[in-house]
């Protein structure tokens, strides 16, 4: 059976041995019907079965639990920004922003991304924002765990994002181009750190100006790359802000790398905070890929009964998975049913051999016709939280029927 019709059987099974109104969103009318056998379960029997359902369809999502979000689990608006775009929704809806620049080179060669915010309590914690010594800045370590990746995901690239916040009086004061000017530089940190001192390999600089509030991305991929598959110890990144002319009353000032101790009106620390995003691939079915807006199908005036593909909604809520689903809230599956009548026409989109079996039924009925299946089927973007409170965007296959036909 196909993978994506294995999901949806599933999901319609739970829901008819459920056998509750408020999960009647997911079955179509005429398939509502209990399955013989089931009413004379136990209360006890049937909570394990449902549980089993579960754990397959998960199993297929990759994930080993049902994930139990947290109060304070947080999706990155990146993350939110970059489904809608790839998803088609942003445009569907006409809220694009036209800021947003897509990762066209990572995103194409991967099916998986995910987000991961520093560790702060790990890290020490510094009464501003940046600290300085004789004048010059101190770079400030990031760790980021990374361990639950999962083995089979190869990553191809990885980007630390990075807030920063225009400086008004810094604007004022300025003379020239150059005083309107940091530097910032990203490195990786080779060694355990010690007192005062970090062992680092420059990863990416840029000269901004502060004259602008918005998000800076640098590639870190040469460090992620070497702690995820060449498996070497993993002391995080650091950061380093430079203002041109030397000026340390607004050293560093414009760039949100910690949290403030007085946190302004307004201010959203979540939404802030550093952000590292990783591109990869599980080595199941094809990496992501911007949609546009899809026309919808004309339906034929004349009611038949022959293979044409149904309406099947899934939605998240009715199986209780809206908590750690961050979107879509469901999405329409569809089903193939009808029948394959004889002789088959041209648009039953048949096979040769479906073709022969369904000549040779019109002379015998023991051997049974041919049967509408899916065709054809697409993959779906879902943007969830998983079993460690991370936000992952990840293209799963073949989950809504395009076409039918007989087979």
């Amino acid at each position: 059976m196909i993978p994506g019709n294995r999901m949806l059987m599933v999901i319609l099974l739970c829901q008819v041995l459920l056998g509750e109104s408020n999960h009647a969103s997911l079955i179509p009318e005429e398939g509502k019907k209990k399955a013989p056998g089931l009413q004379s379960r136990t209360a006890g029997q049937s909570h394990e079965l449902l549980r089993d359902f579960e754990a397959t369809l998960l199993h297929m999502f990759g994930l080993q639990r049902r994930p139990r979000p947290s109060r304070s689990a947080t999706v990155p608006r990146y993350l939110l920004d970059l489904y809608r775009l790839q998803s088609g929704e942003a445009e569907e809806a006409g809220t694009h922003d036209t800021a947003f620049e897509y990762p066209e080179r990572s995103a194409s060669r991967a099916n998986t991304v995910r987000g991961f915010h520093h560790e702060e309590h790990m890290e020490p914690v510094y009464p501003g924002e940046s600290q300085t010594k004789n004048g010059e800045a101190i770079p400030l370590r990031f760790l980021f765990n990374l361990s639950n990746i999962p083995e089979d995901e190869l990553l191809s690239s990885a980007e630390l994002r990075l807030f920063r916040q225009q400086i008004d009086e810094a604007i004022t004061e300025s003379e020239g181009d150059k005083d309107q000017l940091h530097r910032i530089n990203v490195y990786e940190v080779l060694k355990p750190p010690r007192a005062g001192q970090l062992i680092t390999r420059l990863l990416d600089t840029r000269l901004v100006h502060h004259n602008a509030s918005r998000w800076e991305s640098f590639d870190v991929s040469p460090a992620v790359l070497r702690w995820t598959r060449e498996r070497l110890p993993n002391y995080g990144l650091a950061v380093e802000v430079q203002h041109l002319n030397q000026t340390p009353r607004h050293q560093g000032r414009h760039l949100r790398i910690s949290r403030s101790l007085h946190q302004e009106p307004g201010e959203d620390w979540e939404q802030l905070r550093p952000l590292l995003v990783t591109f990869g691939h599980d080595g199941k079915g094809h990496p992501l890929t911007r949609r546009t807006k899809r026309s919808p199908k004309q339906r034929g005036r004349k009611r038949n009964r022959n293979c044409r593909r149904h309406a099947l909604y899934v939605d998240f809520s009715d199986v209780g998975w809206n908590d750690w689903i961050v979107a879509p809230p469901g999405y329409q599956a569809y089903y193939c049913h009808g029948e394959c009548p004889f002789p088959l026409a041209d648009h039953l989109n048949s096979t040769n051999h479906a073709i022969v079996q369904t000549l040779v039924n019109s002379v015998n009925t023991n051997i049974p016709k041919a049967c509408c299946v899916p065709t054809e089927l697409s993959a779906i973007s879902m943007l969830y939280l998983d079993e460690h409170d991370k936000v992952v965007l990840k293209n799963y296959q073949e989950m809504v029927v395009e076409g039918c036909g007989c087979r």
